[in-house]
């Protein structure tokens, strides 16, 4: 038996709680959390669900209303049966088009239009099964970045989550030496996992994807096979503003990153510490309330 705390509040609100989630450092990962809104015709009410597997005791409680900054909604608690579960894990998970890709759950049927990768990527611990607004908007970038004739050779994807970004950048550059990252250890089985159902050889060599865990840039393997001429970084607009600098000394002049997991609102404050570190807009884009950027690396002038 499943137990679910529900709590409705604006929309702001409720998004403002999921960014406090994603920035805390320890979570029991048995208590699943998601935010969406209440109906299409009402884009500003949102409700956040919780999805604990036990009843949620005054502990479980607290921790969630601490999300929301002293000013939590009132929450309603619910047994939810197991088979009813499996259909929750599963909502919102209709597939998407973002690009030229196809993302989909393994219960839906494969794209077969002709000029469309297809990847699947089930519901998983990890972030990034292609719904969220940054992801699909990272892979929609990439798709550009690609018809405007960037050559991508040495690729890393930071906070890859399920991988799915690091995946869309093989697709696009095949040739390319490929590395994907994350911070949480449970990401390392779910990216093998879904390397294996999408045809992603995992290694060292061109075309083959390596798999790190890992604190941001803080591994010796990532700084052994920089630098990086395409950085990809789908996270949180306050670790990109601290990555900053360590980004700018594994991209060399002339190379790319593609930056999301920012607010629109945010979008200034970001921007303005890649500027300070060496980079220049090249284009952006706007996905419902999230901004996704392609920067470029200026010429280091004290070099020449």
């Amino acid at each position: 038996m499943t137990w679910k705390l529900t709590a409705f509040a604006p929309k702001q609100t409720v998004q403002a709680a999921l960014l406090a989630h994603d920035e805390l450092e320890e979570w029991d990962p048995e208590l699943v959390i998601s935010g969406s809104e209440v109906a299409e015709d009402r884009p500003q009410d949102w409700v956040l669900e919780a999805w604990f597997p036990r009843r949620p005791g005054k502990a479980e409680k607290t921790a969630l209303s601490g999300l929301f900054a002293g000013k939590a909604p009132k929450f309603t608690t619910d047994k939810v049966a197991e088979t009813d579960w499996l259909i929750l894990s599963q909502q919102g998970m209709e597939p998407i088009r973002a690009g030229c890709f196809h993302v989909r759950s393994p219960e839906h049927a494969a794209c077969t239009e002709p000029g469309v990768t297809d990847l699947v990527i089930p519901a998983s611990q990890a972030f990034g099964t292609g719904q969220h607004e940054t992801t699909a908007g990272c892979l929609a970038m990439l798709t550009a970045m690609k018809r405007s004739g960037v050559i991508a050779r040495n690729i890393a994807d930071i906070g890859s989550g399920t991988g799915l970004l690091a995946f869309g950048a093989l697709t696009l550059w095949p040739r390319a030496l490929a590395l994907a990252t994350d911070i949480d250890p449970v990401c390392a089985p779910v990216m093998e996992d879904n390397c294996a159902s999408n045809g992603v050889r995992v290694g060292g060599r061109a075309g083959e994807l390596t798999l790190v865990i890992a604190d941001g840039m803080d591994h010796p393997l990532i700084a052994a096979r920089a630098p990086y001429d395409l950085l990809i970084a789908n996270i949180l607009a306050g670790p990109l503003v601290e990555l900053a600098p360590d980004f700018a000394a594994h991209v060399p002049s002339g190379g790319n990153l593609v930056l999301a997991g920012l607010l629109e609102t945010q979008e200034a404050s970001v921007r303005r510490a890649y500027r300070l570190a060496g980079f220049r807009l090249a284009a952006r884009l706007v996905n419902g309330d999230w901004s996704i950027l392609w920067l470029r690396k200026r010429a280091d002038r004290s070099a020449q």
